[in-house]
């Protein structure tokens, strides 16, 4: 028995010798991709990348709402018109999208894509909106003007110059769906990485669990943690990269989308999740919500953990985080 224990060990310890990890980088859906996969050699380790590219091209061409073609382009074009039908996928995806907005209050919305540009973070900005302009630019926003009708599979948005947009969750999606069709195809472990919205499956070739870092939101160019991690989805929404300063004052990027107004408090939030796509969508609203509310959230769902970082760089951890795994 032991003779054969020896042995399986040993084929094991081959097995993994003989994995190599290929990584590459793509520009997608707008954004960068880092895709990476183990195999056992390079000439599969690329065709596999190419099947990761080819369905996240796919996924870009049903979800984009900047290519006219789209499905998501013709439900935009048709607000208050008619109903457009749809693909059972992105019927499905949307209807998820509707159930963060409503787990979030609101906080989450896939209908943000219809907020008037009022506010700029490249340094164009130099003074306000007005308090009207800000009222005017949420308008025609509300996840709850988004008609679905599952029987006929499609979707109505009921103000005219409404829009929906998958910029907050569009990447997290392709990630998790990426990894999905390469564990069906047989790949053992891999990471794919778009723009920092991260879905993880399987271990290196020596057995050690992948390693990842979270960047200090008040240091960019280094992080405040790494840890280990295999199986798992983790994104980190921040407003540590785009910001306005006006009258002593910072504004930053992610708009809460119920008044208009840049969320304030929050540097970074980190959410391990099953998915990319719940990841991201939580992460963006956390932001939103703020850090009692948003930890309160986190602390009633399964399988969600969460690590804030507030503006004074003060981190916080939901009830379930294993705070050892974090390397400081």
């Amino acid at each position: 028995m032991k003779q054969v224990f020896f042995l399986l060990c040993f084929l094991a310890a081959f097995s993994a010798q003989s994995q190599i990890i290929q990584k590459r980088v793509v520009k997608l859906m707008g954004s960068r991709f880092d895709l990476t996969v183990v195999a056992k050699d390079k000439p599969t380790a690329e065709a596999h990348i190419d099947t990761a590219v080819i369905e996240i091209t796919r996924i870009e061409n049903l979800i984009s709402d900047w290519i006219p073609e789209t499905q998501v382009s013709q439900i935009n074009r048709n607000a208050g018109i008619a109903p457009v039908k749809v693909d059972l996928e992105l019927l499905e995806l949307t209807q998820r999208a509707i159930h963060f907005s409503e787990l979030t209050d609101g906080a989450f919305d896939i209908s943000f894509a219809a907020a008037d540009k009022i506010w700029k973070f490249d340094g164009s900005m130099t003074t306000l909106p007005t308090e009207e302009a800000i009222r005017e630019s949420v308008k025609k926003i509300g996840y709850k003007n988004i008609i679905i009708d599952v029987q006929n599979s499609t979707i109505f948005l009921k103000l005219p110059g409404m829009k929906i947009g998958f910029g907050s969750i569009g990447k997290g999606y392709a990630a998790d769906k990426t990894k999905a069709l390469l564990m069906s195809k047989g790949v053992i472990a891999g990471i794919i990485n778009a723009s920092g919205d991260m879905n993880t499956w399987g271990k290196q070739p020596d057995g050690k669990d992948w390693t990842i870092g979270i960047t200090n939101p008040l240091n960019k160019d280094k992080v405040f943690a790494v840890f280990p991690i295999s199986g798992t989805a983790v994104v980190t929404s921040g407003n540590y990269e785009k910001f306005v300063v006006l009258n002593n004052k910072r504004y930053a990027h992610i708009i809460d989308p119920r008044t208009g107004w840049p969320a304030s408090g929050i540097a970074s939030v980190t959410i391990f999740a099953e998915s990319a796509e719940m990841a991201n969508g939580l992460s963006t609203a956390i932001v939103v919500l703020g850090k009692d509310a948003g930890l309160d959230l986190v602390n009633q769902l399964p399988f969600v953990n969460a690590v804030i970082v507030d503006d004074a760089g003060k981190k916080f951890y939901s009830k379930n985080t294993d705070i050892k795994r974090f390397k400081k």
